[in-house]
């Protein structure tokens, strides 16, 4: 190091080939032994994802000087969230060392500029990436690409729509390729994906990139999720089906999975939600779930909102969503809260409609009545809810929090939703009190 020059340093440090690990480079072919349309990294959280998706759009854009034309000139960078494009695959505002996005793995001569107007990222040499999201999947209709960037799509909420528009774009250059960047989930997209022999794949865990993580994050995921069912999937990267004898089967929520367009006039909506009991660090989620009901007795599953919330911040979610959805009352169940939840909801705004409900019967009991609704193809999601469906496909009657590594408060405020719309009284193992 000390015969390098400073011009030197700064390229070493900036050399991804020097630093990257094997799997972090792109495959030559793909299983039909031509050169991949798709390459797959399915991967756990810390595997280096982003850096290697980042690196490899640098790659594939730069050339040898910063003015000189590399293999693609128009990208498509496409994340769950416009947040997550910003945040992750752009890395705006974020300082080299706290970000592995795009704005973090360029030497100066060949940064980019992002525009944040125009959703766009602009090279010296004059090729563009332009960024989407994958909750507005008609933004990709008419763009034109030679290549794409795709981060965490077994999470998106509208993935088949957003895929199908990219790939009527991509459309120029030789070889139009896209890489995707996610952890498995087992959505019909992904397995698709999985089975095209056009799919180059590169699989990697956690563990494969300790050397670069924090050791109280190790320490912290490994004791809390190690083993678990939560810890397969999102450390080791494990595409995990149905749990045996769980109340909900995949196939029978995308039988009934609609598009955005597609929902009709509903005549009722609903607000559920499911409050944690602790809101320290490591607290279980708040369930916060939308469901409307049609005139002919179906349920659309609107919005799954939920998240670790300060009672504050939960009310103040439920009640943005009863606004904004024009829902007619907020459900909220009180076995843990009492009337916690009506005076907190009440203290945003006391006009809320809302009723309370007491479980006088376990989970599954009171799921069973819903899931039932899921068989008779009465229930449908608009659009993806990865979390809220891990949830309710490995919902069994021994389900145990410790063996999973979560708690199912999606699912409970979803029960909780659909009872109010659609269960019988006879049938419905609770007890309301309206306000």
């Amino acid at each position: 190091m000390s015969d390098l020059t400073l011009q030197e340093i700064d390229a070493l440090n900036f050399d991804w080939k020097f630093w990257g690990r094997p799997e972090q480079f792109a495959p030559e072919f793909a299983p039909n032994g031509l050169p991949w349309n798709t390459w797959l990294i399915l991967a756990g959280r810390g595997f280096g994802k982003t850096r290697t998706g980042a690196e490899f759009i640098r790659d594939m854009v730069c050339g040898s000087t910063p003015l000189s034309r590399g293999k693609w000139k128009h990208i498509a960078l496409i994340a769950e969230t416009a947040a997550d494009a910003r945040d992750v695959m752009v890395g705006q505002g974020k300082a080299v060392g706290e970000s592995s996005g795009l704005l973090q793995v360029h030497r100066s001569a060949w940064m980019p500029k992002y525009t944040v107007s125009k959703r766009r990222l602009e090279w010296p040499n004059g090729a563009i990436a332009s960024v989407f999201n994958a909750t507005e999947p008609d933004q990709l209709r008419g763009p034109q690409f030679d290549g794409a960037w795709c981060d965490e799509l077994a999470k998106w909420r509208y993935a088949r729509e957003t895929w199908d528009n990219l790939q009527f774009g991509m459309r120029t250059g030789a070889h139009p390729q896209a890489v995707v960047t996610t952890t498995p989930r087992p959505i019909l997209l992904l397995k698709e994906l999985i089975n095209d022999t056009t799919t180059a794949i590169t699989r990697g865990s956690t563990k494969r990139n300790l050397a670069n993580l924090a050791p109280a994050f190790i320490k912290a995921v490994y004791k809390k999720y190690e083993g678990t069912r939560l810890g397969r999937q999102e450390l080791d990267a494990e595409l995990l089906e149905d749990v045996q004898g769980s109340l909900w089967k995949r196939a029978n929520i995308e039988a009934t999975r609609v598009r955005l367009g597609d929902i009709p006039d509903l005549i009722r909506i609903v607000v559920a939600i499911d409050p944690a009991v602790s809101t320290e660090d490591g607290s279980n989620e708040t369930g916060i779930v939308v469901v409307g009901l049609s005139e002919n007795g179906h349920a659309w599953v609107l919005d799954d909102n939920s998240d670790v919330f300060s009672p504050t911040e939960w009310a103040t979610e439920a009640i943005a969503l009863y606004n904004n959805r024009r829902a007619d009352r907020v459900v909220g169940e009180r076995n843990n809260g009492g009337d916690m939840i009506e005076s907190t909801l009440r203290a945003i705004d006391a006009n809320v409609a809302y009723t309370s409900v007491w479980a006088s019967k376990g989970k599954f009991i009171r799921a069973e009545p819903v899931s039932a609704l899921y068989e008779q193809g009465r229930v449908h999601h608009v659009g993806a809810f990865t979390k809220l469906e891990d949830q309710m496909c490995a919902f069994t009657a021994d389900f145990d929090r410790a063996t999973m590594g979560y708690s199912p408060d999606r699912l409970d405020a979803l029960v909780w939703a659909i009872t109010e719309l659609l269960v019988e009284p006879e049938t419905a193992t609770l007890t309301m009190t309206s306000a």
